[in-house]
C-alpha cells in the first residue's frame, strides 16, 4: 500500500512539473511573460487593424520585440501602442514605425524602419513617425471605382 502511494505522489509531481513547464513555454512564446532584456517605446497610429497584444515587432524582418498594449486615445481618436524592443538595439530618434502585412493572406506585424539621426530613442520615448494599417478592401474599392470612371468616359 505504501509503495503504491509513493508511486502516485511521484507521478503527480512529474505531471505538475510538466504542466508548469508547458505554461512557462506558452507564456514566453506568446510574449505574455516578462520582458527582461527589453525596453518599451510608444507610438500613435491612425489604424492598428490586425495588430493585437503579442504581435511581433520586426526590424529588417527579424523579431526584436512585441506589442504590449493597445489603447484608444479619446482626445486624438488614434490608437496608442506600447511595444518592446530587445536590449542592445539602439534605434535612431527619427525612426519610423508602421503596420505591415506578410502578404495578401499573411499576418500583420509592426515594422521598424531605422532613421539616420545620431541621437537614439530612450526607454519610454514615443516614435513620432508612424504609418497605420492599410485596408485591402478600401484599396480594392479605389481601384474598381477608378476603373469604372475611366470606362464611363
Amino acid at each position: 500500500m505504501a509503495d503504491n502511494t509513493t508511486t502516485e505522489v511521484i507521478t503527480g509531481g512529474a505531471v505538475l512539473a510538466l504542466a508548469l513547464g508547458f505554461f512557462a513555454y506558452a507564456t514566453q512564446t506568446a510574449g505574455l511573460g516578462g520582458t527582461a532584456g527589453a525596453y518599451e517605446l510608444t507610438a500613435s497610429f491612425r489604424s492598428v487593424e490586425g495588430v493585437t497584444v503579442g504581435t511581433d515587432v520586426r526590424l529588417a524582418g527579424v523579431k526584436v520585440g512585441t506589442v504590449t498594449a493597445l489603447d484608444l486615445n479619446p482626445q486624438t481618436f488614434r490608437a496608442d501602442a506600447r511595444f518592446t524592443v530587445d536590449e542592445g538595439i539602439e534605434l535612431p530618434d527619427d525612426s519610423a514605425v508602421l503596420v505591415s502585412s506578410e502578404g495578401l493572406l499573411g499576418g500583420t506585424f509592426v515594422e521598424i524602419l531605422p532613421g539616420g539621426s545620431p541621437f537614439n530613442l530612450s526607454p519610454g520615448d514615443e516614435v513620432l513617425d508612424t504609418q497605420g494599417a492599410v485596408s485591402l478592401i478600401s484599396l480594392l474599392m479605389k481601384v474598381f471605382t477608378a476603373t469604372g470612371e475611366e470606362g464611363a468616359e
